[in-house]
């Protein structure tokens, strides 16, 4: 571990800057997932209880540092303080006069909401000014927004710099995560990356095919991939343009000792909506005039084999077009798979990113992996081997 936890200051009495994800979705002034927020309470309650101010720094949506009144954070006290259970302060900045008083009002062990700090330009400029203005306000840094860690703002990366600073626990339970899952993990390794489209996730492909043993391709890239081999994958979503990349890849494997797993049998139908007629064929079988929406049996088959014999998974996408049924079949099966091995204690199952979470949990596994990250663009550029300002402003 490269980077301190709370445990190793001092927080009693102090005035603590915790910086928080809290982008929580919203539908009519009311938060509707508060998920995000569950996961920062024991960071918030444990300075808390050690005696700390907390002051919460948060971002919500895109103001582009101008204040948008209704991309204020105050719209989550009321899901914050039911969580929380306790009463939680806000003010009307985060930075200046506003905020000053409203610290300078906090008792030892309350918690204070500062307002969205991306209503400042400085924000996301990464300003000096603006985190030298933000560090005034506290005597302790806490970081406990890894999903925000891909970003070197100034509540993110400068601010870590001014100040003693630490990991949060939801911050160093992710960054333990994904150091077992790639970092140094238990072999075999397998990953599992789905998605629509090759273009978005190279730099993944191209760093995981030198990190694991074997790499499950599925969902609409697994299309470009079978183009690429020269299968003609009728209407189906594919990047033709992408055919030399993809072997590219597919030969790099080669030479690292990856195994790339494509799917054998596909899920064809002639729409794309929920119960569509659908049939199962082999994928150089594939109509001309059907689309390729799911991986099918004999291929689920040989990512179930492949997981028994792994010790590390690591999971980031789809198998196919889980939103609908039949088409979520795939998915579902192999994650329900991973969430029976993890559970038997014979595989660590580490996953993210958006459509990830809500495929296992739309599966009823979520809560069965080793860990399931909430972050997104974080949790990718970990897995593309990119450094994270945020995670290495504090030390990590």
């Amino acid at each position: 571990m490269g980077w301190k936890t709370i445990d190793e200051l001092d927080l009693a009495g102090k005035r603590v800057l915790v910086r928080v994800d809290v982008n929580v979705p919203i539908e009519a002034g009311r938060v509707t997932d508060a998920t995000r927020i569950e996961r920062i309470l024991p960071t918030v309650t444990d300075i808390a209880e050690k005696g700390g101010r907390v002051i919460l720094l948060a971002h919500f949506d895109r103001p582009k540092g101008k204040v948008v009144p209704e991309m204020s954070l105050k719209q989550i006290l009321p899901a914050l303080e039911d969580k929380l259970g306790r009463r939680v302060a806000f003010a009307e900045d985060c930075v200046g006069e506003t905020a000053q008083k409203a610290v300078d009002a906090l008792g030892d062990g309350e918690v204070l909401l500062l307002e969205n700090t991306r209503f400042h330009a400085g924000e996301e400029a990464n300003d000096p000014d603006f985190a030298e203005k933000l560090a005034h306000l506290g005597d302790a840094y806490v970081n406990d927004a890894f999903s925000a860690a891909h970003r070197a703002h100034a509540s993110t990366e400068a601010l870590a710099r001014l100040l003693p600073a630490a990991a949060g626990r939801l911050m160093a339970e992710e960054l333990s995560a994904l150091e077992r899952a790639l970092g140094s993990p238990d072999r075999p390794v397998v990953a599992v990356v789905g998605g629509a489209k090759v273009s978005t996730k190279l730099d993944l492909l191209s760093n995981l095919v030198e990190k694991v043993d074997t790499l499950v391709i599925g969902g609409g890239m697994a299309n470009t991939f079978l183009a690429a081999q020269g299968l003609d994958v009728g209407k189906s979503l594919c990047e033709h343009d992408l055919a030399d990349t993809a072997r590219q890849i597919a030969q790099k494997a080669a030479d690292k000792g990856c195994t790339i797993l494509l799917p054998r049998d596909v899920v064809v139908a002639r729409e794309f909506k929920a119960g569509a007629e659908s049939e199962v064929v082999k994928a150089e079988d594939t109509p001309a005039d059907a689309m390729i929406l799911d991986a099918g049996p004999d291929s689920v088959a040989h990512v179930e084999m492949a997981l028994e014999n792994a010790k590390t998974l690591v999971w980031n996408g789809p198998l196919g077009a889980f939103e609908i049924e039949p088409f979520d079949r795939g998915t579902v099966t192999a994650a329900k798979k991973a969430a029976k091995l993890t559970q038997a204690g014979k595989l660590v199952s580490v996953a993210g990113g958006g459509d990830t979470v809500a495929a296992l949990n739309a599966a009823g596994v979520a809560n069965d992996f080793s860990y399931v990250s909430t972050a997104g663009g974080a949790f990718l550029e970990w897995m593309e081997g990119k450094v994270l300002p945020g995670v290495k402003a504090l030390g990590a």
